[in-house]
């Protein structure tokens, strides 16, 4: 059996990395989805413990304290965090876990699992969609909306990073692309501790 690998999706604000991975996860049954801890306040249709673990300041410093994160970052105002625990779980199943996580936690998370990880980088179609879905969304004030198109250029320069790239311009094709990437990974010879035979 190949060694555990897990996948680190990441991209700006309004990339689409949610859309991408709700199909992503619907389409291939290796894929689990590995659940952020965030201080963000929950918004209307979000589950807890589903779409993220939503906890205060107060449990996420204890957490910090715990040296509870494989990464962590603080991002628009509200810190963010991949549990260890959730991902050893994850693996330990036999699953491909499925890190949705800002630019500064994937370098984190690849800093210390640079065999494991397969990095993506998600891209916009251009910059001009990017403000056009962040504005779209209604979620976020105008103030919010500039913040986040700066700190889409700032992460945009450390794309050179990741492994992979890929540019949401068509979720169907995205989500192949993915899955290409995914099975292709699976059979590199150096996630096999040994050969098959």
């Amino acid at each position: 059996m190949p060694e555990s690998m897990f996948v680190v999706l990441t991209g700006p604000s309004g990339a689409g990395k949610s859309s991408v991975v709700e199909r992503l996860l619907a389409a291939d049954s290796r894929l689990a989805f590995s659940i952020s801890t965030t201080t963000r306040p929950q918004r209307a249709g979000e589950v807890d413990g589903e779409h993220y673990h939503f906890v205060d300041d107060e449990q996420f410093t204890e957490l910090l304290a715990a040296d509870a994160f494989v990464e962590w970052a603080t991002v628009h105002d509200n810190r963010y965090g991949t549990r260890r625990t959730d991902l050893q779980a994850l693996m330990d199943a036999g699953r491909v876990p499925l890190l949705d996580v800002d630019v500064q936690g994937g370098l984190a998370v690849l800093d210390l699992f640079p065999r494991e990880a397969v990095s993506i980088f998600l891209f916009p179609p251009s910059w001009e969609e990017l403000e056009r879905r962040l504005t779209g969304r209604g979620t976020d004030d105008a103030q919010v909306v500039r913040r986040r198109l700066e700190n889409a250029r700032r992460e945009v320069s450390l794309a050179h990073r990741y492994e992979y790239y890929l540019i949401n311009d068509d979720l169907d094709t995205v989500v192949a692309r993915l899955q290409a990437i995914i099975t292709a990974e699976g059979c590199r010879r150096v996630r096999w501790p040994r050969p098959p035979l």
